[in-house]
């Protein structure tokens, strides 16, 4: 098995189940736990660290297995997205892979839509259907 491979399904895994309630209540456990050890450490230095120095490392790996779900997520929703602009008679297959384009192109074509928008909402006003097709 591929190191990519499993460190996806890891981290989609570990993803869902951080999401779950149950995952919420371990956590919530583990701080009670803490606050209730705290008179039998006398609430020291070593006994903040501990939940300090815990709490950090499970962020810290938690950022990099949360990030990982959701670029995957994202680039899925991003191919299915130019699949339905791909199949849609009179679409502009321009717009696939938008996300690519430096962000002068993309204020470029945003000011483009936004222009016909206005337009559109023009044409609302005086009773004229904004459901025409109109190049951009």
């Amino acid at each position: 098995m591929n190191v990519q491979k499993y460190f996806s399904d890891f981290a989609r895994y570990i993803a869902h189940l951080s999401g779950q309630a149950s995952g919420f209540v371990l956590a919530c456990g583990v701080v009670l736990t803490w606050v209730i050890t705290g008179p039998l450490f006398s609430f020291s230095d070593t006994w903040q660290l501990a939940i300090n120095t815990g709490t950090t490392i499970v962020t810290f790996l938690m950022v990099f297995l949360i990030q990982n779900t959701q670029n995957r997520d994202g680039e899925a929703i991003q191919i299915k997205l130019d699949e339905l602009i791909r199949v849609q008679k009179g679409a502009h297959n321009a717009l696939l892979d938008l996300e690519e384009l430096t962000e002068d192109q993309l204020n470029h074509i945003k000011d483009k839509y936004e222009t016909l928008a206005r337009i559109a909402r023009v044409d609302l006003v005086q009773g004229i259907k904004d459901t025409k097709l109109v190049e951009v």
